[in-house]
């Protein structure tokens, strides 16, 4: 036997080498993608690892902004009932001061002899008036910028409402030599009564003051579903580029030479106000106007219907007296705050009243325990002491009295649920600062109709 191979010998080793050097290579291909997949197995892991990290600072984050929304929630609610305990507040404790300074200075008016004295009581009364106007529309704004204002929606006839401002505008239209006319309509709308006899008024007192020749037209015709009211006047107009700034608070349009009104400039409120109660009662507004020949505001409201509106309507326009004077009346008067008291009490003795003064239920109820006195009428804050209401005292002392004694509520916080209860019980109510020409003529109404019964 030979030593050496022999080429089929030499081929069979080839292959055989040629198939471990394959499996070898299949060995290490396996091994290699075994590798492979640990090493993407740990990133993976490293990458999950990371994301989850990540979510869980996010969550963190979240939470603490929920955490400060929640907080900031409720800082913002608190200072809501802040603002609005505020605007309750100043309601009723700014105005109460405003209220004493125009019933004294009526009172000391009427005991001024010179033309100098009666001069400078006016010029007073009509800077107390101005300052209870800015007050007033200041709080109106916080209020329906709080949401504290909401309107009650009624059913309410327009031609009222228009014959009560007519009222109101008549004099002081022809005082600047213009003419206002108001159409008379039959039409029932859809609003609350104060609020768009607000609005309404806001804009022909600025029709009227910033018109010096010519005059105002308001009248109502229907536009589709709705109903338009206007108020067109021959002024001097608008600017384009003053149409935005218009309702915009403290805007005031230039005036025109002796064209104010009573040539004192308004507080720039009026139409702020404006937007904002109609925005409130889900109206809709829009003007026209053309530089020196006049501006055109139209206001749309829904109609109502005839059937469903509210008893007589009641506006705010006032009375005029049936008797000429209050010689000897009994008035029992009902005020805690003090400088209040005092100035009323002045008011009334200076108009020859007989005045008895308390400033409860209790102390109230105790005054009629003199047979030989009666009141003829009572007047009373609605906020007494003890935490009593003027409206349920009146109705004690009526129980007491077994009549239906003539009531007025003077209070500093219009409420239309106050003004709701009162209507049914047959008390009237005013709002302070009050005027003293209205508030005697009220006063001397309600005894005369006492007096009729």
């Amino acid at each position: 036997m030979r030593d050496t191979l022999g080429i089929d010998d030499v081929e069979k080793l080839r292959k055989i080498n040629t198939a471990l050097i394959e499996r070898v290579e299949r060995s290490m291909d396996q091994q290699g993608n075994a590798f492979s997949l640990f090493q993407t197995a740990i990133g993976l892991e490293a990458q999950v690892r990371q994301r989850t990290d990540e979510l869980t600072s996010a969550l963190r984050r979240i939470e603490q902004t929920n955490r400060a929304l929640s907080a900031a929630k409720e800082a913002a609610e608190a200072a809501n009932i802040s603002k609005t305990r505020f605007i309750a507040a100043a309601s009723h404790d700014v105005l109460q001061p405003l209220n004493a300074a125009h019933l004294s200075i009526s009172a000391l008016a009427d005991l001024q002899t010179s033309d100098q004295g009666k001069k400078l009581a006016r010029q007073v009364e009509q800077s107390l008036d101005t300052m209870n106007e800015l007050l007033r529309t200041l709080l109106d704004i916080a209020k329906l910028d709080s949401g504290v204002m909401k309107p009650d929606i009624v059913n309410l006839p327009l031609d009222a409402l228009l014959g009560s401002l007519s009222s109101d505008f008549q004099q002081i239209a022809a005082a600047k030599g213009l003419h206002i006319r108001f159409r008379p309509t039959d039409a029932i709308v859809r609003s609350d009564r104060g609020m768009l006899r607000r609005v309404l008024q806001n804009i022909i007192s600025n029709a009227i003051r910033y018109t010096s020749r010519g005059g105002v037209l308001i009248g109502a015709r229907k536009r589709g579903a709705l109903l338009r009211i206007d108020i067109v006047d021959t002024g001097m107009g608008i600017a384009e580029d003053q149409y935005e700034a218009i309702f915009e608070e403290f805007h005031r349009g230039t005036m025109p030479a002796g064209g104010d009104l009573g040539g004192t400039p308004g507080l720039g409120l009026g139409l702020s106000i404006v937007q904002r109660m109609v925005s409130a009662l889900g109206h809709h507004i829009t003007f026209t106007s053309r530089p020196g020949h006049g501006t055109a505001f139209h206001l749309y409201v829904p109609f109502g219907q005839p059937d469903l509106v509210r008893g007589k309507t009641r506006e705010y326009a006032p009375r005029l007296p049936i008797s000429n004077h209050l010689f000897g009346a009994n008035v029992l008067l009902i005020e805690n705050d003090r400088s209040v008291m005092e100035a009323m009490l002045t008011l009334l003795e200076s108009w020859h009243c007989s005045v008895r003064i308390a400033s409860h239920s209790s102390e109230a109820i105790g005054l009629l325990a003199d047979p030989a006195w009666r009141p003829d009428i009572v007047i009373a804050d609605q906020h007494l002491d003890h935490g009593d209401l003027g409206s349920v005292t009146i109705e004690h002392i009526r129980y007491y009295l077994r009549r239906q004694l003539p009531a007025l509520i003077v209070t500093a916080d219009p409420s239309a649920g106050l003004e709701a209860r009162c209507k049914t019980r047959d008390i009237e109510v005013m709002y302070k600062p009050l005027k003293p020409a209205e508030f005697r003529a009220l006063v001397e109404h309600l005894l005369a109709a006492g007096r009729a019964e």
